[in-house]
């Protein structure tokens, strides 16, 4: 895995699946993160090959829920992100999927509840010897790359400090979030503290942060010196922005999205996630639209609403 120059897709709750990815990648992404997956779950899953998507699932023991799908047109790029508070769970976690994954990374800077309750995500911010215990092992015992996704801490150098102690793992790349846990989403990314982490280091740094066009991936990139850059809701709202003939209108890449969830068989759950996330951006989830979206309990519920009925059919139609 090369981690310089490239254009990255960040990893998002319920949001990075399959779908997304593809089309991200389809329109220049050159590394897709699927969402955080928790470690504890993982452990549960076992891998089944999928012969009528022609792809590989990650099945919960006992529900056979799909807790992660991937494919082989993704294989070279598509990065499984941990969720962990624990080495060797992790370890466990990423050796069920690590050579069918392009790279695995450890989240470190998810700010929700959840997550830091359970002693994961932004949690890991303040342990930088558990951050150091998870990497080391990880990079011990797999043959995979390693990484790392933080946010910045209250104080610059802080971040900083830490940053050099998850080089010292040996990471081969490290991805920094221009904000702290405090921050909203509304805050601006501070990517002048992103540019003294790049400043710090030797291995190549992944901005992320109000990355919202194409050109913004110029902008921070060159504002912080760091090697890649990363879209996060940018990317979910039209995932045409990684393209340099610039995006597409907003309704015709819902209409890519839709298609690509059907296709794949998305999760209805996640593909109601992402639909809703981009109605908010554009119009409004009071109008029939969105009100449709949240009435969806099915695929073929979704196809319906999107008038994409016939294209629904003759897919399930050729699956075997």
């Amino acid at each position: 895995m090369e981690y310089r120059d490239k254009l990255v897709l960040a990893p998002m709750v319920r949001a990075g699946a399959l779908p997304l990815r593809l089309l991200a990648a389809e329109y220049g992404a050159d590394i897709t993160y699927g969402e955080e997956i928790i470690d504890h779950k993982f452990v549960n899953c076992q891998r089944v090959t999928n012969e009528s998507l022609g792809t590989t699932d990650f099945l919960e023991r006992g529900t056979g829920s799909v807790v992660f799908r991937t494919c082989p047109q993704e294989r070279d790029r598509v990065v499984f992100q941990i969720g962990t508070s624990d080495a060797v769970r992790a370890l466990k976690a990423a050796e069920i999927v690590c050579n069918d994954v392009a790279a695995i990374d450890i989240n470190m800077g998810c700010p929700k509840a959840f997550s830091i309750s359970g002693g994961m995500g932004a949690a890991l911010l303040t342990k930088p010897e558990l951050i150091h215990d998870i990497l080391t092992t990880l990079r011990r015992n797999l043959n995979t790359p390693v990484t790392c996704k933080i946010r910045l801490l209250s104080k610059r150098q802080d971040t900083v400090e830490l940053a050099r102690r998850i080089e010292k793992t040996g990471v081969p790349a490290l991805a920094v979030h221009g904000r702290t846990i405090k921050d909203r989403p509304r805050d601006p990314a501070k990517w002048d503290e992103i540019a003294d982490v790049v400043s710090a280091l030797s291995i190549p740094v992944i901005a992320n942060g109000d990355v919202f066009e194409y050109e913004d991936f110029k902008r921070i990139k060159d504002a912080t010196g760091a090697a890649s850059v990363m879209a996060a809701r940018g990317a979910l709202w039209n995932a045409s922005i990684f393209s340099a003939k610039g995006k597409i209108p907003w309704e015709d890449f819902k209409r890519e999205y839709v298609r690509k969830t059907i296709l794949w068989d998305n999760d209805v759950k996640s593909t109601k996630t992402t639909l809703r996330e981009i109605i908010t951006r554009y119009t409004n989830l009071e109008f029939a639209e969105g009100k449709g979206v949240i009435k969806c309990s099915s695929s073929a519920d979704v196809a319906r609403l999107y008038n994409e009925e016939d294209y629904y059919n003759l897919v399930v139609s050729n699956w075997k």
